[in-house]
């Protein structure tokens, strides 16, 4: 198999006067959990269309396994499946039902669909609401039967857009434990999401998409450092000196302080002032000059702390907005075709 699972040079796609990817260019090592993060609107479930072949590309090129999406797009449609934002099962069959109609579908013998299911079933931990029909499923429940309907037949490449849209802590984390276990057994993933903590959990490399552009690309920790070498988290004694304590962190820091909700704490990014101005001075020494200042100037710190930037800083100073909000609305997107609106005799044999 490739070590490249997913290539791109310049990947465009317009609807009328939106260009929702504007030449988008990845490199998606085999093997691994490629994350693509953004806000609503950035460009990300369009882009995974265009790589799975349900969109043709308005410009550039894309490669998957070495295949040309729109030239040899049956080769590789033999070698992805996509779990979409919304559930593609059929809400009116049980979950067995629902396996094993969407394994007669992909060529399986009806005795090898229901062993197949019965083994997705078990592993996802939904032999018990078996026969229970989809409607009836919690979301998390949804969100691994429609996972499990994915990987009916082992794909080299899962796309997964957006997987725990919606879902409490709990059913995350199962999709997340997963995901782990897919990518174990040697498929590659590319994860979209608007979730950084996601990211941060599961993906290896990491693509920042916003407006249709990759804005940056790199590992977690190349992204973090790329926002400074770390942040300064403070709580004062007295809120009411919380304003002084912010004129002075940004003048000894050079950096913008941001007050919390909290009305005692302050936050601000370290390691790039004292770089930039070549005096040698790195994140610790600026925070310790940042806590000598407040304590001459009389002002109380209860806690004082020096971390990583988080995913969180890193979207916010690389875009100006949180990540789970987006101006536009990505075109062209939908819950394209259900693999599960197979035909009539097929669905009446499974469910039999």
């Amino acid at each position: 198999m490739s070590s490249t699972a997913i290539e791109t040079a310049g990947l465009v796609k317009t609807f009328g006067d939106n260009r929702a990817v504007d030449g988008i260019d990845l490199t998606v090592p085999a093997g691994t959990v490629y994350g693509v993060l953004g806000p609503n609107g950035a460009g990300k479930t369009t882009a995974v269309k265009m790589l799975a072949t349900l969109l043709r590309p308005d410009g550039g090129e894309a490669h998957v396994f070495g295949h040309d999406v729109v030239r040899e797009a049956d080769a590789v449609r033999g070698r992805v499946s996509l779990t979409g934002q919304y559930a593609s099962v059929d809400e009116d069959l049980t979950g067995t039902e629902n396996l094993v109609l969407l394994g007669r579908l992909t060529g399986h013998a009806k005795k090898a669909a229901r062993e197949r299911a019965g083994q997705l079933l078990e592993a996802f931990g939904l032999t018990d609401a078996a026969a229970r029909q989809v409607k009836n499923y919690s979301g998390g429940m949804r969100r691994r039967i429609d996972i499990a309907a994915s990987i009916l037949n082992t794909p080299d490449l899962l796309f997964l857009d957006e997987p725990t849209t919606g879902l409490d802590p709990r059913s995350r984390n199962q999709v997340w434990d997963i995901v782990r276990a897919v990518v174990g057994h040697g498929t590659t993933v590319l994860l979209t999401t608007q979730y950084l903590d996601e990211a941060d959990q599961l993906a290896a490399r990491i693509a920042v998409i916003d407006k249709g552009k990759v804005i940056a690309e790199g590992t977690k920790g190349e992204l973090k450092a790329s926002v400074g070498a770390g942040s300064v988290h403070v709580r004062l004694r007295e809120a009411a000196r919380r304003e002084e304590a912010a004129r002075l962190l940004g003048a000894v820091l050079g950096a913008e302080v941001q007050l919390e909700p909290d009305p005692v704490a302050l936050t601000a990014r370290v390691g790039t002032h004292g770089e930039r101005d070549g005096d040698g001075g790195g994140a610790a020494d600026q925070a310790s000059r940042a806590l000598a200042e407040l304590a001459r100037a009389g002002i109380t710190v209860d806690n004082f702390s020096l971390g990583q930037p988080s995913l969180d800083e890193v979207f916010l100073a690389l875009t100006g907005a949180d990540a789970g909000t987006g101006s536009g609305t990505d075109a062209g997107t939908g819950s394209g075709a259900d693999a599960g609106s197979g035909s009539t005799e097929l669905k009446e044999e499974a469910t039999a």
